[in-house]
């Protein structure tokens, strides 16, 4: 997407994820990089001491400074919209703790208030902490969860894209030995059919090509090595064109085809096996993209990484990717006509 196209667009809130993770240090190098064409569009969702300290730590310096709904976004700072009071005790990096997990989730929530208000054009989360959300007392097993909850949005979809591949689950956190039981011809069919809804209106791909993989080795080789191929998964794409929908499709074959352009996405029936393709080839640029939310919402496609967190280490080609990506989407909801596209 051209600049002119995006200048035209509200900021996108960017949350800062866990304290103690490596949210704020690649927020921080993010905002600090000579190419910074794009974070002159996108403000912080956390808080100001966290990111002073991050920024501190990695010999940076960047003027962070506050920034609320309404107000311009100037290059050249990080503009923080303020969540709570300014922390007064250093985070301990890699240590998360209920504290932080209070945090995380106002962030959230923030975020969707912004976006609700017409004050910012859409989100980019980065990571958080499941485990100190819960202690804070959300009851959420993770950001996609707890994000339907606060748009009252009934249906979810988790979509990972990178340059090569596009993957979105049919299951996502769940034990594997509950995959089997939570597959349906139903449930299937209506990841397809978001896949397919996200394809045309978000990456603007008018006939887009999706396989599905099976969930046996091989695809179930004819009923020997399970019949939920032919028992769940084909009965899911008879409601789709053979052009545009095809499968079930042996899972050691399929990510390879789509990586090599013959799919424009790959549907897999839980989380590792379409992670772990996608993954190997986009573990740094990756983005983790929610579907069938009212709002557009994309997200680094990694997690806290406590044991780096304050090190230096932290890579953020994740979010500069999440940050391009939701700027695009945003800009082909708004030019195909898309009702609930961001405002201005």
């Amino acid at each position: 997407m051209n600049t002119a196209t995006r200048e035209t667009q509200a900021p996108v809130a960017v949350t800062m994820g866990c304290p103690a993770g490596i949210g704020p240090e690649i927020i921080c190098r993010f905002f600090g990089r000579e190419d910074s064409s794009v974070s002159g569009l996108a403000v912080v969702v956390g808080d100001m001491a966290v990111l002073r300290q991050a920024a501190a730590g990695l010999g940076m310096v960047l003027p962070i400074e506050s920034w609320l709904p309404g107000q311009p976004v100037k290059r050249g700072i990080v503009p923080v919209f303020q969540v709570g009071p300014h922390r007064t005790e250093p985070v301990c990096w890699g240590r998360p703790d209920a504290a932080g997990g209070r945090v995380m989730g106002q962030c959230i929530e923030e975020a969707v208030r912004l976006v609700d208000a017409k004050a910012c054009s859409a989100i980019v989360t980065c990571p958080i902490s499941k485990k100190s959300l819960q202690a804070a007392g959300y009851p959420y097993p993770g950001h996609t969860e707890m994000l339907a909850s606060l748009t009252g949005s009934p249906r979810v979809r988790m979509m990972m894209a990178g340059p090569r591949l596009k993957v979105v689950l049919v299951t996502i956190h769940v034990a594997l030995r509950q995959v089997p039981e939570l597959l349906s011809p139903e449930e299937i069919a209506d990841c397809i059919d978001m896949t397919r809804t996200s394809l045309q209106r978000d990456f603007a791909l008018a006939a887009p090509r999706i396989a599905v993989a099976g969930l046996n080795p091989h695809g179930g080789e004819n009923g020997l090595f399970g019949d939920e191929e032919t028992r769940i998964i084909e009965p899911a794409l008879a409601a789709f064109a053979a052009d545009q929908v095809s499968g079930p499709w042996p899972p050691d074959t399929v990510f390879h085809k789509a990586a090599a352009g013959q799919y424009d996405a790959v549907i897999a029936m839980y989380h590792d096996q379409g992670l772990i393709p996608f993954k190997l080839l986009h573990f740094q640029d990756g983005v983790n993209v929610t579907l069938g939310l009212p709002l557009v919402r994309t997200s680094v496609d990694h997690g806290t990484a406590y044991d780096i967190a304050g090190k230096n280490m932290a890579d953020p080609s994740s979010l500069v990717a999440a940050l391009d990506l939701v700027q695009t989407i945003v800009a082909n909801r708004r030019q195909g006509g898309d009702p609930c596209a961001p405002a201005c």
